[in-house]
């Protein structure tokens, strides 16, 4: 049975930093890749999206920027709504949870739970930052993740498992404000006990069943959504605290909960509702149509959102009562970069509206190859060679090649008309029923999430018009045979608009390029598969076709691992530089008599030599002026021997003897050595000769 309406929602980006190829290919493109195609076929959906700007995140870059979270998410907000309209990300709406209807309603949502008794009140202890005089929320709080030993774990989450947290779970936390080990104090907070909804989880998340209703297909959902859900249940869920001591964020909508905020996973997910609310009322809707009844909410998300849309999110929506829960989430695996993960802190990353402010013309070739390699089952690698391979390959020498020929030759035999078709020939009758097949293909594998798939078959279309061209060889029989050259050209041509068709989800840049090169116009999913769109003696346009695709150069792609490798380069000195100078603690007290004991002269090194089978010592011939004697020195890695010939330096001689590497060494070399680890001569000026006591 069809669904009336659909809702589809894509995770709400957190407004602390700019979207980078990683956020895109796991969320927003297949999203809006599912809801073009929804719209095609003419089903009532609405698209919603909006900037996180509430949380810890977003204070946490505020103080690192020296500025305040409002000014923060102001900028980011701005950035990442332009780069989605830039990209073609086809929202309904993007609104931002800082909006008046965001606060309003997720206040009165939690009132309605609060007044239903779904949430405890309990007076706990937390950690608390005696130097910030503050509680710390989650993200405050870093430590050694008690699952799989990451010391980088946050106090919600661990983003290299996927375990989610507690504050207290974490082994050896510290507080990402002092820097130091905080305290637990005592705090009062609403929390929710999932525990009481393990049942009813169970039976919706396994069977789809809730109340003994048929709700979703659980064999649509994906398996690693599945099992990390009921790894979840089956560990036994915990009540968890829908409230933070935070000064930025919803206020909690009670008179004893001064400074309290909700928390931003109870505060976010109803940023698609409120986000519905405001869309309803500019567009003249009903936003409980879309959240209630025969609607389908369909979540795209990330894998590390998962256990949040799919058991914290539902609860919330059950506990209201009168809201639908997800049809399907859709959750995608982590996108890597060049052998490595994406990184914000360390700028290993390729930023969308970077990309785009310099390549405005290949934006549809990006969308082609993220979703070729979308991580939709396990995590996927983003190289710019394999860019390159996919577009020269497959969008240039398939799709470009076969739109390229079909139009060039329709203009050179036929003046830019589409020809009549003559008696078919098995060949012609072959393609022609292949043609047919390839909508359903596409629309059952859309329909089961799986994009990546869906655009691989769109693309074997262009491949069936590109081997029956091969096959007919049109060029040759208009030697010959013209009346058959008609038939194969008006079949290619209407394979043509096919492709205008089955490609609009994944490229409508380039699907509407083709349309217009034949002068067709939008054409609607209900057409595709049909071999009659083009009427004999339409007119293409006049024209002559532009290339559709350009090929990637040898220097784009070389250009392109340099930036990548010298934006890293740049964040790591901006970082190094940024860190306080350190330097090793005093040394225990000594006497002046015993310093009086050392005996320090001018040396002058006459020869120098690497020790056999060391990187490290070098073996120095040193003038000290009462006698010439042989020291080795641990900087080889330092200094290659020909360049400390000559030097003047610093010489301890009476140390005690001593054996290195087979060499008997007669004094040591003073050195200095800096933060990084670099050494320096500690050195005389010229006038010093070689015996001059250093005191």
């Amino acid at each position: 049975m069809k669904n009336n309406k659909y809702t589809v929602t894509a995770a709400l980006p957190y407004a602390n930093g700019p979207l980078h190829l990683g956020h895109v290919a796991g969320v927003y493109l297949p999203a809006d890749i599912f809801v073009r195609f929804l719209r095609m076929k003419k089903e009532d959906v609405v698209f919603v999206c909006a900037s996180d700007e509430h949380g810890a995140a977003i204070t946490l870059r505020a103080k690192k920027e020296g500025t305040t979270p409002q000014e923060i998410v102001d900028k980011y907000h701005q950035i990442n709504k332009k780069a989605f309209a830039d990209f073609g990300i086809g929202f309904d709406i993007y609104s931002r949870t800082s909006n008046p209807i965001h606060h309003q309603t997720a206040s009165d949502y939690f009132k309605v739970l609060n007044d239903k008794g779904s949430f405890t009140k309990k007076t706990t202890e937390q950690y608390y930052d005696e130097d910030y005089n503050q509680f710390l929320a989650d993200r405050y709080i870093t430590g050694t993740c008690p699952t799989c030993s990451n010391e980088g774990a946050y106090g919600d989450q661990c983003e290299k498992c996927g375990s989610a947290l507690s504050p207290t779970d974490l082994i050896n936390p510290v507080s990402t404000l002092s820097g130091k080990t905080p305290i637990l104090r005592e705090t009062t907070h609403w929390f929710l006990p999932m525990d009481k909804h393990e049942d009813w989880l169970r039976t919706w998340i396994k069977e789809g069943k809730l109340d003994g209703v048929q709700q979703h297909d659980p064999k649509l959902w994906r398996n690693q959504v599945n099992g990390q859900c009921m790894s979840w249940i089956d560990g036994g869920l915990h009540a968890r605290a829908m409230t933070r001591d935070l000064d930025w964020g919803v206020k909690v909508p009670i008179e004893a909960a001064d400074g309290k905020v909700l928390y931003v996973w109870l505060d976010a997910p109803i940023g698609y509702i409120s986000a519905t609310k405001e869309w309803a009322a500019e567009n003249d809707k009903n936003w409980e149509d879309y959240w209630t009844g025969d609607t389908k909410l369909i979540h795209f998300i990330g894998k590390d959102n998962i256990v949040f849309h799919a058991i914290i999110f539902p609860i919330l929506l059950k506990e209201h009562g009168g809201l639908i829960l997800p049809d399907n989430v859709p959750a995608y695996e982590f996108l890597n970069l060049e052998g490595d993960k994406f990184s914000t802190s360390r700028n290993w990353a390729v930023w969308l509206h970077e990309y785009m402010a310099e390549n405005p013309d290949k934006i549809d070739e990006l969308k082609y190859v993220l979703t070729s390699i979308a991580p939709e089952s396990k995590d996927a690698e983003f190289t710019w060679k394999e860019f390159q391979s996919r577009i020269n390959n497959e969008l240039a020498d398939i799709l470009g090649n076969f739109v390229n020929r079909a139009i060039v030759l329709t203009h050179k035999y036929f003046d830019a008309k589409v020809p009549s078709r003559g008696e078919l020939e098995d060949v012609d009758k072959d393609v022609i029923a292949q043609m047919a097949e390839f909508p359903d293909k596409i629309e059952g594998l859309i329909r089961k999430y799986k994009i990546r798939e869906a655009q691989s078959e769109a693309m074997n279309f262009a491949r069936l018009g590109n081997k029956y061209l091969a096959e007919t060889e049109p060029w040759k029989l208009a030697k010959t045979d013209m009346s058959r050259v008609e038939t194969i050209m008006n079949i290619a041509l209407q394979i043509t608009a096919n492709l205008t068709i089955v490609f609009a989800p994944f490229l409508p840049g380039k699907a509407a390029k083709i349309a217009e090169f034949l002068n067709c116009g939008t054409l609607g999913w209900e057409h595709a598969g049909s071999a009659d769109i083009l009427p004999a003696g339409h007119s293409l346009d006049e024209n002559k076709p532009s290339i559709l695709i350009s090929k990637i150069e040898d220097s784009f792609v070389d250009a392109q691992v340099a930036k990548l490798e010298a934006s890293k380069l740049e964040k790591a000195a901006e970082d190094k530089a940024a860190q306080p100078v350190t330097h090793p603690d005093q040394k225990t007290e000594t006497s002046f008599d015993d310093f009086m004991k050392m005996d320090i002269r001018v040396g002058e090194i006459l020869e120098a030599e690497k020790v056999k089978k060391s990187d490290k010592l070098l073996k120095l011939l040193v003038d000290t002026g009462l006698d010439k004697r042989t020291v080795v020195s641990g900087i080889a890695e330092h200094f290659a021997p020909e360049d400390v010939i000559g030097k003047k330096v610093s010489v301890l001689m009476n140390l005690a003897p001593r054996k290195i590497r087979g060499v008997e060494s007669q004094g040591m070399i003073l050195m200095a050595e800096n933060a990084e680890g670099k050494l320096s001569f500690v050195s005389p000026d010229d006038s010093f000769t070689a015996g001059c006591e250093i005191r």
